[in-house]
């Protein structure tokens, strides 16, 4: 149950995210109108009614690839020699 919470919190963090940020757009282009409900004896009848209509612009990502020259340092490793001595590790403290 927790983890359900948990998702639904992120994923409404991540919608007003998108919208704050210009990356999701949303404009209502038709409004919403109620059925007419009528009550008879013989039960409850409703007509007509209008969902509302809604236009969603989303922002877009390209991705690409570039080719660049990256210097990477290089690193050498020697041995100690015969007359240093080595020093000894500690780990205690």
């Amino acid at each position: 149950m927790r983890t359900v919470i948990l998702i639904l919190i992120v994923g409404i963090i991540a919608i007003i995210a998108a919208v704050a940020t210009g990356f999701l757009n949303i404009s209502q282009t038709r409004e919403a109108k109620a059925p007419q409900v009528t009550a008879t004896s013989n039960g409850v009848t409703a007509k007509g009614g209008q969902a509302p209509g809604f236009d969603v612009e989303t922002g877009s990502v390209k991705v690409g690839t570039t080719e660049t020259n990256v210097k990477v340092p290089a690193l050498v490793v020697e041995k100690p020699s015969k007359n240093q001595p080595t020093t000894a590790a500690s780990n205690a403290q």
